[in-house]
């Protein structure tokens, strides 16, 4: 049983699933940084200098607070803001993954344009032979 495991963790597939769930978790990371770090303040700053992830609408009247984290605390609240902001970080890894896929095709057409590769000497050698008896 343990070795049925060991031969399907080693796998090329499972080797490279874990690889890319890894890169992926980093990449999020990162994705979360530029949206939550760069990309939100600037919007924020041309619709007024508002906040985006403290957009909330308050659905019981105890909810009185300003800031999203106390508003949670208080009651139940309608968190538009992060839902934007969700929806930003979405369709920016969907654009870098289109752009990634994108190229990786582009390349492979490359590699399928290559012109084949010059047969060894010693078919070319048999063709001379066979084309000499035909004659």
């Amino acid at each position: 049983m343990f070795k049925e495991f060991r031969d399907f963790a080693m796998r090329g597939n499972v080797v490279d699933l874990a690889v890319g769930v890894i890169i992926g978790a980093a990449f999020g990371t990162i994705v979360s940084s530029l949206v939550d770090d760069m990309i939100m303040p600037l919007i924020g700053a041309v619709a007024g200098g508002l906040d985006f992830s403290n957009y909330f609408l308050p659905l019981s009247d105890a909810v009185t607070a300003n800031t999203l984290d106390e508003a949670r605390k208080q009651g139940a609240v309608f968190a538009y803001g992060k839902f934007i902001t969700a929806v930003l970080k979405f369709l920016i890894v969907a654009w870098v993954l289109f752009l990634v896929i994108k190229a990786m095709n582009s390349m492979k057409k490359k590699e399928e344009a290559a012109p084949p590769a010059a047969p060894a000497e010693d078919i070319v050698l048999l063709r001379e032979i066979r084309d000499a008896l035909k004659k």
